[in-house]
């Protein structure tokens, strides 16, 4: 084992050699074309070694690169304005050696950004991460020394394309960039590079999404949603002071500059992506998150209707989340939505006792059904519903269901005839209400009473026939606390159950037995006795 080890360490050594001495060449050719212009041509070899097999011999190209045109970028030693063609500039006349010589290196500029942004997708995170690193320095060189004429009409330079080229790199439509997306989070607390970043993936979804026809392309949308979520806008313009590119006197006129122009990119560039079809799972995500990072920095937030209509569709969770989204634009943005307790009421199914998100569902539509302005036909209606489905409830939901129920006609004290419905001889045998109808409205709740509950005090739990038998006493004002038992599971209900309890000792022989077929004066112990 000792040589192979031996073999193992020179090795490592030679390759920590071989690498360094590559990069200490590199260095020193960057230092050459830096001191002298006759050493230009090395520049091939620089960009050469950006297209290495070796990971480490790719990151120390991409740092020369980075020194050499960052250096040429603020000695305005690159070609600005419009590019002609490198060999019809050079054989032609008309330029100076000068210019020929900033031409030349402009067109090596040009050549070692395509590569970097190729890099962009390289299968090594290290290779990636610098590369990223590098072209956001070519971009804060270029707004410092724009590479075209300011002769148009507003005079702000801002490297827009390189800008969108990145975001286009980070977009990828096969692999998934979250571990790169959360490196280039920091260039985003710039003011002006988050700015044209939300209009650089504007523009890309929309070519992408047209290109595919808006079907769904899961890694895609998974990438353009971790970089749109870790976007956040300013809440007041004196906060934006970080900017990349200072824009001189005319600063302030700068859309980048002002915080209703940020709302507004932000805003386009939400409803720009959520007007297509999304993943199942990604309108979980945005539902999570709407309310507190994504409607409070909208211009208009009640234009995200036509998604929450559409998420409301996707069903289960999901719909709930969309009805939360909704209600928040009902309370905060005065939305106008007839129909949001017709499809909270619809979403109250026999499976909701048995999915994951129950305590959450029960915990907002107690927020849902909380003002005492409801019609008294709705609240009755979301009461009878849940007694008609707490008849095939398990204990634990019905130790959430009955206080909710109790808790609606508390709020509403016209619920009660409910609970005391008068009887009369005449009294039909079935029940009016009509399980199956999907308007509250008309689902005659009002007619019928709460028997259920009545019937669930033959429960075999104690706990819920104890809960149930509340419904013939005179309900306090005070509401009960379902917080509590939202999240309670059947083990933790029985664990509980058997604290409570205590456990007798049983007699089951007069004697008591210390070992296997012994002791007692029984027929075992005289026929079998092992002594």
């Amino acid at each position: 084992m000792a040589p192979a080890k031996k073999r193992n360490v020179s090795s490592a050594k030679t390759t920590e050699q071989r690498v360094k001495k590559a990069k200490t060449d590199l260095n020193s050719k960057v230092a050459a074309i830096l001191e002298n212009k006759k050493h230009a041509n090395d520049v091939f070899d620089t960009i050469e070694a950006l297209e290495s097999k070796k990971e480490k011999d790719v990151i120390s190209a991409i740092e020369a690169c980075s020194k050499l045109f960052c250096t040429l970028l603020e000695r305005k030693e690159l070609f600005i304005g419009k590019l002609p063609e490198e060999e019809e500039a050079l054989s032609a006349g008309g330029y100076s050696a000068e210019e020929k010589y900033h031409l030349f290196m402009r067109h090596r500029y040009n050549s070692c950004v395509e590569m970097l942004l190729e890099h962009l997708s390289h299968e090594s995170h290290g290779v990636k991460e610098s590369a990223l690193c590098c072209l956001m320095k070519f971009a804060a060189a270029q707004g410092q020394h724009p590479l075209e004429d300011l002769d148009w009409s507003e005079h702000y330079s801002f490297p827009r394309e390189l800008i969108g080229a990145v975001v286009d790199g980070l977009l990828s439509k096969t692999a998934d960039n979250s571990l790169l997306i959360s490196r280039f989070q920091e260039f985003l607390e710039m003011e002006d590079v988050r700015y044209y970043v939300m209009s650089s993936i504007r523009e890309n979804v929309g070519q992408v999404m047209v290109k595919h026809k808006g079907a769904v392309v899961p890694v895609y949308q998974n990438n353009v949603f971790t970089l749109m979520s870790n976007i956040s806008v300013p809440s007041q313009e004196s906060e934006l002071t970080n900017f990349m590119v200072k824009q001189g006197a005319k600063h302030e006129d700068w859309k980048a500059a002002r915080l209703n122009e940020h709302r507004r990119a932000f805003e386009r560039m939400w409803l720009g992506f959520l007007k297509y079809k999304l993943p199942s799972n990604m309108y979980k995500k945005v539902l999570v998150i709407l309310h507190d990072s994504i409607l409070p920095h909208m211009s208009k937030p009640t234009l995200m209707i036509d998604f929450l209509t559409a998420a409301y569709e996707v069903g289960g969770a999901i719909s709930l989340l969309a009805l939360n989204g909704l209600f928040v634009l009902i309370h905060q943005h005065n939305l106008d939505y007839p129909d949001f307790y017709k499809k909270l009421y619809n979403l109250l199914e026999p499976s909701v006792f048995h999915v994951k998100y129950r305590a959450r569902f029960f915990h907002l539509a107690n927020l849902f059904l909380s003002s005492s302005h409801l019609p008294v036909y709705l609240v009755a209606a979301f009461a009878k519903r849940l007694a008609r489905l707490a008849l095939t409830a398990p204990a634990t939901a019905l130790l959430m269901v009955l206080p909710f129920i109790y808790n609606l006609i508390r709020r509403h004290p016209s619920c009660r005839v409910l609970i005391h419905k008068p009887s009369t001889e005449d009294e039909p045998l079935e029940d009016p209400y009509l399980m199956d109808e999907e308007d509250p409205a008309q689902c005659r709740a009002l007619e019928s009473s709460l028997w259920e509950i009545k019937t669930l005090q033959k429960h075999h739990h104690p706990d819920v026939a104890k809960a149930a038998m509340l419904i013939n006493t005179s309900l306090p004002e005070q509401e009960d606390d379902i917080s509590e038992v939202l999240e309670i599971t059947t083990y933790e209900l029985m664990e509980r159950d058997l604290k409570q309890s205590q456990i007798k000792s049983i007699p089951l022989e007069f004697e008591t037995a210390t070992q296997l077929l012994k002791g007692g004066g029984g027929v075992l112990g005289q026929h079998f006795c092992l002594d």
